[in-house]
């Protein structure tokens, strides 16, 4: 499956079924959505970022009512709060993440900085059906307009210089090496680093992520280069961005990825020590996904803090995020949300969080993650043809596990007495069922895999 529409966003590969005429139509689309105002849009590094670009900015001109500001190479959480920052009326940002390199695409931006959530990328959706060929023919033709301001970034800086003790980081020493895959990040996060006064080697340097040497997503199987880089710089921490900035892995002072579900609990364990502290506003809550390790859990339970779950989608997270004042959340792909910042997932955010909290604890990372309980995920999938055999089969599993507690907000969730659990549910982009478990070996996580899988095949 080569392009993706779906109420995420879309993702295609350029040229071949990502096409002009597509980007174009929902340039338009967006257009009619926001009615008019300004509208921002940053990019990753992609060297199909320039043509997209193109053909966006004809779709967002077509009708000659909206005014179009160009941030450049911009993180997509640098935009989100460009965007509410500056009143602008929405923004759109063209990545495909961590898709391969000939891949590109497009998220949506409300006024508010958040991504569209369900209902209103769906008005999106149904706008892009309707765009006729006249409304294509106005793309096609006349002057663009663009404003460029590509120092937009320095907002979100002062946005994080606000909730950070840059004296503090300063006078501690450290020292960092960055992965920036290459991506929206290689020009901004330096930049902080600087501002932290931390000493900083960068690795994967150059924007343009033809030219990263790893694999675009920041697995621990995909970021071994960075362990060997934080040894041989005798490094306390090392990080790694994927191509638009938004997820954040971490690897400790040994050069061990230590997963990307310890980005989210490290911060969150130190933003609730904040919050206990009086030196950060919000709700003794964390919001998280379904799917997010029970690690979050026992984070909590420290300060007596609530988490709360949502539906698979950073959207979900930031909308009950910004219901109920929690002052942390995120998922566990390495997606931290910062609210003093803004409600997406933001690796810049949680850089300089997790250097300010090796800085006041005196503590190494390994020190860090030993402080909370270990679990083991695993992930498979079941094919499903339809929308009604995936109905069919999550209604078998339901009943499978009845006895035991389930969340049925998303799919169906199962926790176990003992604490593992299990999550299955139909994927947004492909015509398969998830399933995800986690539990304290390696070992169990499989086995309630592959019991999920028999039952419901």
């Amino acid at each position: 499956m080569t392009l993706k529409i779906s109420i995420s966003g879309v993702r295609g590969i350029y040229g071949e079924t990502l096409t002009a005429e597509l980007v174009k139509k929902f340039g338009i689309a967006f257009a009619r959505y926001a009615g008019g105002g300004t509208v921002l849009v940053g990019t990753d590094t992609r060297q199909s970022g320039p043509a997209v670009k193109e053909a966006l900015f004809r779709g967002l001109r077509f009708d000659g009512k909206l005014k179009i500001v160009d941030v450049g190479y911009l993180p997509t959480p640098s935009v989100q709060v460009v965007v509410k920052a500056l009143g602008a009326d929405g923004g759109v940002i063209v990545t495909a993440s961590h898709n391969p390199p000939r891949w590109n695409g497009l998220k949506f931006v409300r006024p508010d900085g958040i991504f569209l959530p369900p209902n209103e990328a769906q008005k999106l959706l149904d706008l892009y059906e309707q765009v006729s060929a006249e409304d294509l023919a106005l793309a096609r033709e006349g002057r663009l307009d663009v404003k460029t301001e590509l120092e937009a970034g320095a907002i979100h800086l002062e946005k994080l210089k606000k909730i950070i003790d840059i004296e503090r980081i300063k006078s501690a020493g450290l020292k960092v090496v960055m992965d920036t895959c290459c991506g929206a990040g290689a020009l901004i996060t330096p930049k902080l680093l600087d501002l932290l006064g931390v000493r900083h080697r960068q690795i994967n340097a150059e924007p343009d992520i033809e030219k990263c040497r790893r694999a675009l997503e920041p697995t621990p199987v995909n970021i071994t280069e960075l362990g060997q880089a934080v040894r041989e710089f005798g490094a306390d921490i090392g990080f790694a961005q994927d191509p638009d900035a938004d997820r954040l892995a971490i690897v400790d002072e040994h050069g061990a990825a230590i997963g990307e579900d310890y980005t989210l609990c490290l911060v969150a364990e130190y933003m609730l020590g904040l919050l206990k502290q009086g030196r950060l506003a919000g709700a003794n809550k964390i919001c998280t996904n379904l799917s997010t390790t029970r690690i979050i859990d026992d984070v909590a339970a420290k300060y007596g803090a609530e988490v709360i779950r949502t539906k698979i989608g950073e959207v979900n997270v930031s909308l009950a995020m910004k219901k109920t004042g929690a002052v942390a959340g995120g998922e566990g792909n390495g997606g931290v949300m910062a609210p003093a910042v803004g409600f997406g997932r933001d690796s810049l955010a949680g850089i300089a969080l997790l250097l300010q909290y090796l800085a006041e604890s005196g503590k190494k990372v390994s020190e860090l993650v030993s402080g909370n309980p270990r679990y083991y995920m695993h992930k498979t999938k079941l094919d499903c043809a339809s929308e009604q055999q995936a109905a069919e089969i999550l209604a078998k599993l339901q009943a499978r596990y009845a006895a035991e507690k389930l969340d049925t907000q998303d799919g169906v969730k199962i926790i176990f007495a003992d604490g593992s659990w299990l999550h299955i549910r139909q994927s947004n982009t492909e015509p398969i069922i998830r399933i995800i478990a986690e539990a304290k070996t390696e070992e169990k996580a499989r086995a309630l895999c592959a019991d999920a899988v028999s039952s419901g095949g």
